[in-house]
């Protein structure tokens, strides 16, 4: 059976090229962080704010843009992300203001959450209801460009040229890519009429697949994020490597999320993505524990090599939960998809936001193997969310609004 009917293959194929390049602009500040924070001589808290400045455009666009699809189309709020997008990423780190950077990393948010919210409704509206597979395989692209946008990061650094040049890059590519998106058909993906009143449409925030997909992808991504923005200062610092080295970390944790994105949906035909995501999530979690752990010993080559490992384990562990929530909260409200998945979405966002100020609180308090401790904490509630999750829209006392 295929991922997607053949009407829609090219739209998705585009999407999935549009999500790569994505992939690799969400990344790549994590990869350059060690640089940054060396170049612009910024504190960990600095750091934390333009982080947090990124994410507060993310989550605030994804609740905005699952809003604005019905009103003024799909088309135009993937553009307007595109330009926004285009305008943050041609300036940001041009100067150590932390202020401007501050902003220019909120467009860059902003640009990023309207294209994630849109590639994820118009993914969800082409594949089969309740399948998952063409969701986890284009959030399977986004791993590619996560993985790729460090790797050159990581060519730049070990060349001397100018870090910078990878955002101007991608910049350049999003602005390309704006100019085939009328050529794209979208039009396929019929949004329909709404078919929910305003009494129903109040009645989404008593149902609890609502929030815990908000919850659920609030956790996640904080983790998720945190653990792809700090893994190369924690490598730099706790296992003396040198930033090229750390950055080449963050492209391993996204060859291991990579690796579940793609195999998963290629190889697997079954529809049991309730197992997929508490499998997923307890993975995951025992890498992050085990990667806190290996930080506090001691043991040369060997210990990083074992962290390294954890590290792919943990990006593995990661690959499937976005997805898979995605996927539930689109079954759950079929009828208001956009409104539910940019709620869920939003709590992503969120996140986001929230964790970049309890890392570099924590770190710079207490160093930053406690840091890490925080993220292993997290992604313990982060299961049990999950499991909360499965329960209830699995559960036949569930009903969907329609």
């Amino acid at each position: 059976m295929s991922i997607v009917e053949k009407p829609f293959r090219r739209l998705f194929a585009a999407l999935f090229l549009l999500f790569i390049v994505l992939g690799m602009s969400m990344t790549i500040i994590g990869a350059t962080l060690p640089r940054i924070l060396e170049d612009f001589d910024w504190t960990y808290a600095e750091a934390g704010i333009v982080i947090a400045a990124g994410a507060v455009g993310f989550f605030s666009a994804n609740f905005l843009a699952g809003n604005l699809i019905k009103h003024i189309g799909i088309r135009t709020t993937i553009i307007s992300g595109i330009v926004v997008l285009f305008i943050g990423l041609m300036f940001f780190a041009r100067t150590s203001s932390l202020v401007v950077n501050v902003l220019l990393n909120l467009a860059i948010g902003i640009g990023q959450g309207f294209l994630e919210l849109v590639v994820n409704y118009a993914t969800i509206r082409m594949e089969r209801p309740g399948s998952g597979r063409a969701m986890n395989l284009v959030h399977g692209a986004f791993s590619i460009g996560a993985v790729t946008g460090p790797f050159v990061i990581g060519l730049l650094l070990n060349a001397a040229l100018p870090w910078a040049f990878v955002y101007r890059g991608i910049a350049v590519i999003f602005i390309l890519f704006a100019f085939t998106i009328p050529l794209l058909p979208l039009d396929l993906i019929k949004d329909g009429p709404d078919k929910i009143n305003n009494k129903k449409k109040a009645s989404l925030v008593r149902h609890p697949a609502y929030w815990l997909g908000f919850s659920s992808l609030l956790l996640y991504v904080g983790v998720e994020l945190g653990i792809s923005n700090w893994i190369a200062e924690y490598f730099v610092t706790v296992f003396s490597a040198s930033p090229a080295q750390g950055s080449f970390m963050v492209s391993l944790f996204w060859v291991g999320l990579l690796f579940g994105r793609i195999g998963v949906p290629l190889f697997y035909k079954g529809e049991r993505s309730d197992v997929l995501l508490i499998a997923s999530s307890l993975l995951m979690t025992s890498a992050i524990i085990g990667l806190t752990i290996v930080g506090f010993l001691t043991g040369g080559v060997l210990l990083v090599r074992i962290a390294s490992i954890l590290v792919a384990l943990a990006g593995l562990g990661c690959a499937l939960v976005y997805p898979v929530v995605i996927t539930f909260i689109g079954t759950a409200f079929p009828d208001n998809q956009g409104v539910a998945i940019g709620f869920s979405s939003m709590g992503g966002g969120i996140g986001a936001f929230i964790f970049p100020f309890i890392m570099s609180n924590v770190s710079s308090a207490y160093g930053i193997r406690i840091g890490f401790a925080t993220y292993a904490f997290f992604s313990i509630i982060s299961v049990i969310s999950s499991l909360m999750l499965v329960k209830v829209v699995k559960s036949k006392k569930y009903e969907t609004v329609s």
